[in-house]
Parts: structure tokens; sequence; C-alpha cells
């Protein structure tokens, strides 16, 4: 039988790091050596756990502007939360994980966190982001137009916490099935491309200048 899951304050597992207020503006995809997490980009483009090695993270555009920020560089298994949105994804948070030899700063909007003991990777970011903890956030919004969360509301949020074997499974199983969800979306775009569409319809003209096979696809 497997251990009970412990339940802990979020102020007990987690510490919170500097982040930067650097708009998007000073922000660049092509210049700069240092990484910038914006909260827009936790929002709307990635998933619970962001792969630094995969994913579209802009830099800092200008080295000097970054030499002079005095926030935290992040890790492995860091936490990076949005703490503003206009509705109630606020709170949605990804982990970071392959930042080895990169200097990743977490910027605007943002709550970093940094977990005090092991967590298994993947976990904290699909735990996190799951109903069972962010609904309790949804009492504790702030606003009107533009909602946010605080970070004393943060910290006394409670936490499921299992064993590190079942985080690693958890985290895992997550993992595989963002990247089936992932395949499958592909394939989906694939198939609503004008082309492809066009080629399926001038495949079922009863014309015999327009036969082709079932299995025609789109060049390129």
């Amino acid at each position: 039988m497997a251990p009970a899951w412990e339940q802990r304050k979020l102020g007990e597992e987690l510490g919170f790091l500097r982040n930067n207020t650097l708009s998007r503006a000073e922000l660049s995809d092509s210049e700069g050596t240092v990484f910038d997490i914006h909260y827009g980009d936790v929002l709307i483009k990635y998933g619970s756990v962001l792969d630094a090695e995969k994913a579209d993270v802009p830099k800092i555009a200008n080295d000097a502007v970054a030499n002079r920020q005095t926030c935290d560089c992040l890790q492995d298994g860091d936490v990076i939360i949005a703490d503003t949105a206009e509705d109630s994804a606020v709170g949605k948070c990804t982990e970071l994980c392959n930042s080895a030899g990169k200097k990743v700063f977490s910027g605007l909007h943002t709550m970093p966190l940094r977990p005090m003991r092991k967590y298994a990777s993947g976990y904290l970011g699909h735990y996190l982001n799951s109903p069972a903890f962010h609904d309790q956030l949804l009492p504790l919004m702030q606003g009107i137009k533009v909602i946010s969360v605080s970070r004393s509301a943060m910290e006394d949020m409670t936490m499921s916490v299992p064993s590190v074997a079942e985080q690693a499974s958890i985290g895992a199983f997550f993992d595989r099935l963002d990247s089936l969800i992932t395949l499958h979306q592909r394939k989906y775009d694939g198939c609503a491309n004008p082309l492809f569409l066009e080629r399926r319809i001038s495949c079922r003209k009863p014309s015999h200048q327009n036969r082709c096979s079932a299995t025609t696809t789109p060049s390129g």
C-alpha cells in the first residue's frame, strides 16, 4: 500500500525567489543571452513543464540591462507562477527543466518558487495546475478587469504531497499524456490545412481527371 499523501502549506514546501519587471518590449527572440520567462507566455504558450532545450523562451535584448537585474537565476525544478491575468487563469504555472548551462530569469508579473526538498521532475508543474490546487485560488483572486493573486495568499494554500516515487509516476504519466495531445493536435492542424481540404474535395469529384488515392496528402 502506498503511503498516505501529506497535506502541507505551499509556504512550507516552496520558497519564493525574486523576479524582474521587464516589459515585453525589452525582450527579443534573437538578441541577448539571458532568457526571461514572461507571464503572458506562462498563461498562453507554455505547458505545465517548460523544457528550456525545446521551448521558445525570449531573451533580454540588452545584455547590459540583463546584468543590472537583481532577480534570482532559475534552475531545474523551479516553478514560475503567473500572478496576473485577465481571467481565472491567474495562478497558472510552469515547471522549468533542462536549463543547465542557461541563465534564466523569472519576469514581469510572475512568482518564481523553489522547492525546499526533493520533488520528482514534473510533479509540481502538473499538480499546481490541477483543479484540486488551482480552485483554492478562486476566492482569493483580486481585481475586476485585471485579476491578481498575492504572495501571502499563495503561501497559505494547501498542497498534497505524495512520496517521491509516486510523484515520479504522476509526472511521467502527464508528460506522456501531454505528448499524445500534442501529437493529435498536430494531426488535426494538418487535416484542417486549406490545401489538404482542397485536395480531399478534389479527390471526391466524379471526374477522371480528379482520380487520386485515399492516401493523397498535400505536398511540402
